[in-house]
């Protein structure tokens, strides 16, 4: 039976403990403009829902979190005989990035995984007019499950920015999302996008917004690098049994 909705819920649904915005990327865009935390929970790190307590918090914290799993859509559709549309952060930073006020330099700070990766990013941005100051990016180190990092906090301080994008993996950076927004005043709109500038860059394998929207986009990425993404998307079948099992509640930990 499909989950009824009403009033401003239309938009939303709550999965896996989870609530889900279903709307566009344009409506999504608007709703964190005024600042908050937005995440882009992908299959291979919801599966560890139960099991990474500092995850799940940082899900749980967050102001809007979009459906970029294609198969967490397609299970839910078909065992609550819904039609929830797939948002993608591929869908949403294109959406993003038509923003004047994210174009503008000094408005925007990236966080970055690696220099070679920041250089490929900051090249397509500026190919698409979008020119980014030193300033406004940080490379992240490589963090422990427990994010403290206030050499960050500092660089934001001082910028103050109107948005930080997150350009980590998916598991660590909602961790640092989540830190960010606890430790600023004012928060700014933090976006965890993880990998969708890199598949606009090609910094990882470039994926048509064609196949983005047919949900192939891990396909192209297990084609790619095989040995890297078969496995990580051959767990994410483990997102089924707490699909089946929960539905809209929150799996115990």
């Amino acid at each position: 039976m499909m989950q009824t909705t009403s009033g401003s819920d239309l938009e939303f649904r709550q999965i896996l403990g989870l609530r889900f915005f279903v709307g566009d990327a344009r409506s999504a865009v608007e709703r964190l403009s005024k600042g908050g935390l937005l995440v882009v929970p992908a299959a291979p790190a919801l599966r560890n829902l139960a099991h990474d307590v500092a995850y799940r918090e940082a899900l749980l914290g967050a102001d809007i979190a979009i459906t970029d799993s294609s198969l967490m859509v397609m299970l839910w559709n078909l065992m609550q005989g819904d039609n929830i549309r797939r948002l993608s952060g591929l869908e949403y930073l294109a959406e993003l990035l038509t923003r004047a006020d994210v174009r503008e330099p000094r408005r925007t700070f990236w966080i970055m995984p690696n220099p070679e990766g920041a250089a490929r990013n900051l090249l397509w941005l500026h190919q698409q007019g979008i020119e980014v100051l030193p300033e406004d990016v940080y490379l992240a180190p490589f963090y422990q499950n427990v994010i403290e990092d206030e050499v960050l906090l500092q660089a934001v301080r001082q910028r103050c920015p109107a948005h930080i994008i997150v350009a980590l993996g998916g598991g660590t950076q909602e961790k640092l999302g989540l830190y960010l927004k606890r430790n600023l005043n004012p928060v700014p709109a933090i976006q965890c996008i993880g990998a969708a500038i890199a598949f606009l860059s090609g910094d990882q394998v470039q994926i048509p917004m064609w196949a983005d929207r047919f949900y192939f986009g891990w396909l192209f990425r297990c084609i790619s690098e095989p040995r890297r993404y078969v496995p990580r998307y051959w767990s994410a079948r483990k997102l089924i049994g707490l699909m089946l099992r929960y539905r809209q509640h929150l799996p115990a930990s």
